[in-house]
């Protein structure tokens, strides 16, 4: 601990520094006067002040609270003359952390000090459980701190070295790609190449040479050596996203490469040995297009090793005032626009919002209100958005991957409490529940 010492007199400036100095975990400085004190603090960090209550010109006091409005994090304790209770008092009101009174012996003023470095070192574990909580909450881009999304950071960290094929679901908007990059960003290939293909934007009959190569002359037009997106991503990742697109007359060649490890460019004879980890992403149901005959359904199943599922944003409802807050900020500084405001009407229009764009949605509208709105508090009726309908239509279709129950079910609590405008009595009926059962699930949810 990083401990100044702020005494006028002489003697008894070096009698502190020489009990703390004895201290092998106390690294201290001394001053004699206030202003002294604050150049100190301006040019280093320390830990605590301890300082007497009567100084030259600037005294204990007004140090005080010149160190709590400047340099808020730094401790302060003060040493008053016997008897200066209203001295104390007057410390302990402005922010002072302890006092000792003077004369005071060795024993009492290490356990004071003592104290503080507990604190302190509370402090720092504290700061380092929030870093901790916040890495697992934001997993590189992803933000995230509903259950669901927890749930997939943590296979994200435990697949990131896995060396296998994951398969990712989710409707569309809701950020595969982004899980895909983290899946990259996390492993032992980050340092290599990550290439995206979209499938659904390759044209069937560019398909091969645009995944596997092709030599020089293989076809009309092919005029030189062209090196397939397989091959380029060799030692690192190839994300194959909408892979529900890619024609058939392929699927069998991909299903080769995931089996061996083996590419054949177009118009070639010899096949090439590549080392490529791939990252597949749908929004439909490969299990539906495989028994319409739309997808093979052995690519399939080597392509399904792991399965990874983003939930909707509808889903993940306590995520929303945290991405909306880091699209103000994303959009305010690509546009060098000021950051727009939301009123409590606008976030209650959020949450009544069906989502069916997903993030994307949200990105665009946000994108769209700072660039039309800078620096202005917006209302709902700014938002344009239309709600949904209050009439209760279930989930009609369960997706493929099934989805996070309780996600789903504290959103509704949520929603019910936002129309009965908190009114938990009114809310509980809203969901034909006593309010026993109410109050339960409210606390069970942490929702206050």
């Amino acid at each position: 601990m990083k401990i100044l010492v702020v005494e006028d007199e002489f003697e008894q400036r070096q009698l502190i520094a020489e009990i703390l100095q004895k201290h092998s975990a106390y690294e201290v400085a001394i001053c004699s006067s206030a202003e002294k004190a604050i150049a100190q603090l301006q040019q280093t960090h320390f830990d605590l002040v301890l300082s007497d209550w009567k100084l030259p010109k600037m005294d204990g006091l007004t140090l005080l609270q010149t160190i709590k409005r400047d340099f808020p994090q730094v401790f302060f304790v003060l040493m008053t003359a016997y008897g200066s209770i209203s001295h104390a008092v007057s410390s302990m009101r402005a922010g002072a952390d302890d006092y000792i009174a003077k004369p005071f012996e060795k024993e009492q003023l290490l356990f004071t000090l003592s104290k503080i470095e507990n604190t302190l070192a509370l402090q720092q574990q504290n700061q380092q459980l929030k870093a901790k909580v916040s890495s697992q909450e934001q997993l590189r881009n992803i933000i995230g701190q509903s259950s669901a999304m927890q749930k997939l950071f943590a296979q994200i960290e435990r697949l990131a070295n896995a060396d296998v094929t994951v398969l990712i679901h989710g409707e569309s908007g809701t950020g595969k790609e982004l899980v895909a990059q983290t899946l990259f960003q996390e492993s032992s290939r980050r340092e290599n190449n990550y290439l995206a293909v979209n499938c659904s934007a390759i044209p069937e009959s560019l398909a091969e040479a645009e995944l596997f190569g092709s030599e020089k002359g293989a076809y009309t037009g092919a005029d030189q050596l062209t090196i397939g997106k397989i091959e380029a991503a060799n030692n690192g990742v190839l994300f194959l996203d909408e892979i529900a697109e890619l024609p058939l007359s392929i699927q069998a060649k991909l299903l080769r490469f995931l089996q061996e490890g083996k590419i054949m460019r177009v118009g070639a004879h010899q096949e090439i040995d590549v080392d490529v980890r791939v990252i597949a992403a749908t929004h439909k149901s490969l299990p539906d297009m495989v028994q319409q005959g739309l997808f093979r359904e052995d690519l399939y199943y080597r392509l399904n090793v792991i399965s990874l599922s983003v939930p909707p944003l509808r889903q993940r409802l306590d995520d929303l005032p945290a991405l909306v807050e880091f699209f103000i900020k994303k959009f305010a500084d690509k546009h060098r626009q000021a950051a727009i405001r939301l009123d409590k009407s606008a976030y209650e229009a959020l949450y009544h919002y069906p989502w069916p764009g997903n993030i994307r949605e949200l990105s665009n509208l946000i994108e769209r209100l700072t660039v039309m709105h800078s620096g202005e508090t917006l209302a709902a009726d700014a938002l344009m958005l239309t709600p949904q309908t209050t009439g209760f239509e279930g989930i009609k279709n369960l997706p493929e991957e099934g989805i996070c129950w309780e996600d789903y079910e504290r959103s509704i609590l949520q929603q019910a409490l936002m129309q009965a405008e908190n009114n938990r009595t009114k809310a509980a009926k809203l969901l034909g529940l006593n309010y026993k059962a109410f109050l339960y699930r409210l606390e069970k949810y942490a929702i206050k």
